[in-house]
């Protein structure tokens, strides 16, 4: 088989555990991430499996960007920033109180681990990835506060561990420790150069697409936009990581009067694709990574190093657990004293909670193998490979471990919501359609007469809406409603058939009935989520 070939056949082979792990993790209810992690780990010990080989460069610059860019787009803006205070003291004061505790510990844990390599170490791990604590945490019904605080931390911690990986790399390579001046500035550079690029980028992008209405092209500069944004701030040395995630807040923002309906729908659409099967793919992938992690390492015993693994995991969830607890009563006593938001102290249950999601994903594995393999006077990097092989660890027993028992910890600790409404959003859908309403009203009155009946059929309409969004709706209105949503949902399948048996007769040609199908599957998922 040829060299593209064999790319091909491997690429659809990760597509096929894709989809098969997705549909299996659907099954059982668990968040893929876990599943396809596990499943990576079960596929690697088939020998007719091929080598998949982990390219730190396929995350940092393929992988990473857009899945930064989405969760940045899908982040609240208000709740960033009202959060702002405990989300910073995770993303930089548990981060570098992990890179300090890792350091502290690993001589002590480790034979042959320095001070210098414990900073390592530290950095690496340092990251977390949220992306299947919070998809746990909504199921259940965790607090919308702590889901908040969890995304907004794995929006911008990948960028204070990288930087502290930087400085702990140069010291052990280099065997220069930098200054506090020296750090503070690139810290400083890092932060501000890398918002600022990622503003100004957003900027221009803003006014570029605004006069553009083309669906394909749009999305396109959509999928575009954070790789460039990534490698404009990387090549000026400040943080991509932070300039792909400021870019994606502030044009989501803006998003509303940036695209029309129909492109949005199409972007939302391709856009859960493309995270899926990304995250879908580094997920399987660290799983398949076990026999070279472990090849890499022979001379120890898979007990000795299983204990080691064990060992780091558990002083991983402790560091965290140490951290979250006075690390929220001191963001409490920010927000309140200083920026005067009227919370209640944190919990015991909710800090618990917040430390048990301290769950390591694909940046810390990458971060491993892209270590140097020399140092700067030509000799080997110290224990490189059982770096890899803890983080690969730590990476395994907090997706599974943590992520199987948050439900259950949720649960027991009283955290988990009940499926209700959102206030919130039921309130905001309420208020416009009122004044949809009203704007019918005020309308019809200023129309023409012979108009009367395409207002009172269109009013009729948007009072019905109204009657699925109150609180204190009767017996008799909620049944109206419900009957007059089964009555479209009824209509609209008719329709469908019709069309369908139209196409089928040579009536109507495949275009026209998607087009038909498009408004029909538009109308229904609207009158089905509006009625959730």
């Amino acid at each position: 088989m040829s060299e593209i070939g064999t790319v091909e056949f491997v690429f659809l082979l990760l597509l096929f555990f894709i989809v098969v792990f997705g549909i299996l993790a659907c099954k059982v209810g668990t968040p893929y991430p876990i599943i396809m992690v596990l499943g990576g780990l079960a596929l690697s010990f088939i020998p007719a499996i091929p080598d998949f080989t982990l390219n730190p460069d396929l995350i940092f610059l393929v992988v990473l960007p857009p899945l930064l860019y989405s969760s940045a787009w899908t982040t609240s803006w208000r709740d960033f920033r009202y959060n702002l205070s405990s989300i910073s003291l995770l993303a930089f004061g548990l981060v570098a109180f992990t890179v300090i505790g890792v350091a502290f510990a690993a001589p002590k844990v480790f034979p042959g681990f320095d001070w210098r390599l414990g900073l390592v170490l530290g950095a690496v791990v340092a990251p977390t990835d949220a992306i299947a604590a919070t998809s746990i945490a909504r199921r259940v019904g965790l607090p919308a506060r702590i889901v908040d605080i969890l995304e907004g931390e794995s929006l911008i911690n990948d960028a204070s561990g990288l930087l502290a990986l930087e400085f702990a790399i140069g010291i052990l390579v280099e065997k220069r420790i930098p200054t506090v001046a020296s750090g503070l500035l690139t810290l400083a550079w890092l932060i501000l150069g890398g918002v600022a690029i990622g503003l100004a980028i957003g900027w221009f992008v803003d006014h570029f697409e605004r006069r553009i209405d083309n669906g394909p092209i749009e999305v396109t500069i959509s999928i575009l936009v954070p790789y460039a944004t990534y490698l404009a701030a990387q090549n000026v040395h400040a943080s991509g990581v932070l300039a792909v995630v400021s870019c994606g807040l502030f044009l989501s923002r803006r998003s509303a009067h940036l695209f029309s309906p129909t492109v949005r729908i199409g972007a939302w659409a391709v856009w859960d694709s493309l995270t899926f099967i990304l995250n879908g793919l580094v997920f399987v992938l660290i799983g398949l990574q076990f026999p070279a992690v472990r090849a890499s390492i022979r001379s120890y015993s898979l007990t000795t190093l299983l204990l080691y693994g064990m060992a780091f995991s558990v002083l991983l969830i402790l560091l965290r657990l140490a951290w979250v607890f006075p690390g929220a009563r001191v963001a409490y006593f920010i927000r309140t004293r200083f920026e005067h938001q009227h919370e209640s102290p944190p919990s015991v249950h909710q800090s618990f909670v917040l430390g048990w999601t301290g769950m390591r994903g694909v940046v810390s594995l990458a971060a491993a193998l892209a270590l140097p393999t020399v140092l700067k006077d030509g000799s080997p990097f110290p224990h490189r490979n059982m770096i890899v092989f803890l983080t690969f660890c730590v990476i395994l027993v907090t997706l599974v471990l943590q992520g199987l028992t948050l439900p259950p910890l949720i649960r027991l600790l009283g955290l988990a919501g009940g499926a209700g409404p959102d206030c919130e959003e039921l309130e905001a859908r309420r208020i416009a359609t009122q004044a949809a309403v009203s704007h019918l009203e005020g309308a019809r009155a200023r129309d023409d007469a012979k108009f009367a009946d395409s207002y009172e059929d269109l009013t009729h309409h948007y009072r019905q809406r109204l009657t699925s969004l109150k609180l204190d709706a009767s017996p008799g209105e909620v049944a109206h409603h419900e009957r007059y949503v089964q009555l479209s949902l009824e209509a609209l399948r008719v329709e469908r058939e019709t069309a369908i048996r139209l196409r089928n007769e040579g009536r109507i040609n495949d275009s026209v009935l998607r087009r038909m199908e498009r408004e029909l599957d538009l109308s229904e998922s609207r009158l089905v989520n509006t009625d959730e």
